[in-house]
């Protein structure tokens, strides 16, 4: 089994850099909108700090877990958005300290865990590593929603290929959560990582085909931004419809973002 360490790595990093685009905002600033309807920066960073405890919960007490999948089942459509309105509602410095020691506290379980550990989830189990990775990819994508609330530009780092394997490997559930039967046959992804490397995923002589930078395609499988806006091309018609809907996160689509190129919009949210 390899080594699950530069997962977690991974993951501290991703989170201290989001901590450091937030540390110092005023409370006006956490009041700010972000691109999802509805949430500011505070329900950004509080929603990641209730998905840890939801996440640490797997990892430690499974019983503890199994009532959060209740309520989850029992308000689908509301159970999100309601863990994030309240945690919202704290001055944001305890946002912030919730954030902090909840994210530690799951690096600390994640790293304690025995190699082949899966711990239960919302969907199918998950291994430590793979929450680790889960937990960057959404780490990722609401540090995006704050930084385009707060104009920011961040730079792409090698982190991304966590995204973008992720969304790969998605490729099904995208189809499946939007009641279409997935492609019989495997895709062949090359993304143009931020070092300028390929990475490859897929069968080389595979005939539906998806190329462009990485960054770009981790925007668009996270649902921050519309296909339009994006240089990721699809060969194929079926690596086409691929493109414009699919997603890394679980959970149904909602509404989206809107193309800065022409006022379409996405049918994902992306939350």
């Amino acid at each position: 089994m390899a080594d699950p360490t530069p997962v977690f790595d991974d993951l501290r990093a991703e989170s201290d850099e989001l901590d450091r685009l937030v540390a110092e905002l005023s409370p006006d600033q956490w009041s700010l909108a972000t691109p999802a309807p509805r949430w500011t920066i505070a329900h950004q960073i509080a929603h990641l700090a209730w998905t840890d405890h939801a996440a640490l919960l797997a990892a430690t007490d499974a019983e503890a877990f199994g009532k959060e999948v209740e309520k989850a089942l029992a308000a689908p459509d509301r159970f999100v958005d309601e863990g994030a309105d309240e945690g919202a509602a704290r001055p944001p410095d305890r946002i912030l300290a919730d954030w902090r020691s909840g994210r530690q506290a799951l690096q600390d379980a994640l790293r304690a865990a025995p190699p082949g550990t899966r711990f239960p989830w919302y969907g199918p189990p998950m291994a430590a590593a793979s929450m680790a990775s889960a937990r960057l990819m959404e780490t990722w994508a609401h540090g995006q929603d704050v930084a385009d609330a707060l104009g920011a530009v961040r730079t792409p780092t090698d982190r991304l290929r966590h995204v973008a394997r992720i969304g790969v490997r998605a490729r099904d559930y995208a189809f499946g959560v939007r009641g279409l039967t997935p492609p019989a046959e495997e895709f062949r992804v090359e993304l143009a990582g931020p070092g300028g490397d390929v990475w490859a995923y897929g069968p080389e002589t595979a005939a539906q085909r998806v190329t462009g930078p990485a960054l770009d395609f981790c925007l668009l499988v996270t649902r921050r931004a519309h296909r339009v806006d994006l240089a990721v091309r699809a060969e194929g018609e079926d690596a086409g419809r691929w493109l414009d809907i699919a997603q890394a996160f679980a959970g149904p689509p909602g509404e989206g973002r809107t193309a800065k190129r022409d006022g379409r919009t996405a049918e994902g949210d992306g939350r």
